[in-house]
């Protein structure tokens, strides 16, 4: 086999490198081997790419100019999805192969976690193994192992020349950030977001320019939320008020219960209460889970990712999904929550998009991947126009 070509060129992000192998016959497209991002100077960048591809400097074809073009408008923050561009991943495994594919599926302006880039390659548990592989990975960028972060949002490693520096321009030229998850925290944040969201969408346009109030209640702990949540979940919102009106009766010094104080009430004084046998024990597995620190603090959750926060809460007893999206919506205010399964939310988009039939939550999913990472946003603005019709 002939050995690859490589080129360096000027990007937004300093001296690039590019590796590519010829096509085959009939017309094949060549495959790009390996991408070398800048080091310290161009001969630095030169001499990595060649030394790390075993390439023989050359001019590059009109295919290869093209995708190094695609690279400049990238780097300048112009986002350029690189999935169609072949890759040569001749010298390496099945299981990197696999974790180099789920990277290639996560989009500019989008991150994973090792853990979830684990899951998705049928092998949970296996973070260290893909961080491993990814810092191995040949051809960054085209390649994305940039957008793939440790737990909590944090950055994790970077192998490339100026690693976490290099991996943080990278992300802001896409729009991210790492460290605490993307929020809402006043109207004006919601106003800008809809104003991208608008941009993305054209069919929401109309949606998105009434007026919606919203500032998330981040006054309340992780406890404080789930308890409120759980004494009304089935109920109307008058016969829940009773009912807390009830329990917090029996604490006259707190407004609701520490969780040891709760765990220390008889069963029958809640049920006394107005609380279900469901509730009760729903109510005291929140206080355990809080006090063993499986429900996070204030502090914690803030830096917790959605995903990381539904799998915490969700192991609470009487905690679903949905309860805990209300939760990262109306007192987290993240930026990207998608509760797929509330039926207000698929009746707003139904009557938006003029469909015939409310769509099922699988549909509303689909839909929704347009608005990333602004589905929150959506969600407000549809669940005001279902809001409209019935005030």
């Amino acid at each position: 086999m002939k050995p690859p070509h490589y080129c360096v060129f000027d990007t937004p992000l300093g001296p690039c490198g590019l590796a590519w192998r010829d096509g085959g016959p009939e017309g094949a497209p060549p495959a790009v081997v390996s991408f070398q991002l800048p080091d310290a100077t161009v001969q630095a960048t030169e001499a990595r790419i060649a030394r790390e591809s075993g390439a023989r400097p050359s001019s590059a074809p009109p295919a290869i100019a093209a995708i190094i073009e695609r690279i400049r408008r990238h780097l300048g923050g112009e986002a350029e999805d690189f999935r169609d561009i072949e890759v040569g991943l001749d010298h390496v495994g099945p299981f990197a192969r696999q974790v180099y594919a789920a990277a290639r599926a996560i989009p500019a302006g989008r991150t994973a976690t090792y853990g979830e880039i684990a899951e998705a390659v049928a092998r949970p548990g296996a973070a260290r193994a893909v961080g491993q592989a990814l810092g191995k990975n040949p051809i960054p960028l085209i390649i994305p192992c940039h957008r793939v972060l440790a737990a909590g949002g944090k950055p994790g490693g970077f192998s490339a020349p100026g690693g976490l520096a290099t991996k943080s321009r990278m992300l802001a030229v896409e729009g991210v950030s790492w460290g605490l998850p993307p929020a809402l925290k006043s109207v004006q944040d919601l106003r800008r977001a809809a104003a991208r969201l608008k941009a993305q969408d054209p069919q929401l346009a109309e949606c998105l320019s009434r007026t919606v109030l919203f500032k998330p209640n981040t006054g309340h702990s992780p406890y404080t939320a789930l308890f409120s949540a759980v004494v009304h979940q089935q109920l109307t919102p008058k016969a829940a008020a009773t009912i807390l009106n009830r329990v917090k009766a029996l604490y006259p010094t707190a407004a609701i219960p520490e969780p040891g104080e709760l765990l220390s009430t008889p069963d029958e004084a809640l049920r006394e209460a107005g609380l279900s046998k469901a509730k009760t024990a729903a109510l005291k597995d929140l206080a355990t889970k809080t006090l063993d620190g499986t429900v996070p603090d204030t502090r914690t959750i803030v830096a917790l990712s959605d995903e990381e926060v539904v799998r915490r809460l969700t192991s609470i007893r009487g905690v679903g999904k949905w309860t805990v999206e209300m939760l990262l919506i109306f007192n987290l205010g993240r930026m990207d929550v998608f509760p797929v399964d509330d039926y207000a939310l698929r009746k707003g988009i139904a009557k938006v998009y003029g469909m015939p039939e409310v769509p099922t939550p699988k549909q509303l999913s689909a839909l929704g991947d347009a608005w990333r990472p602004y589905r929150t946003v959506a969600s407000l603005y549809l669940w005001n126009v279902v809001n409209a019709e019935i005030f």
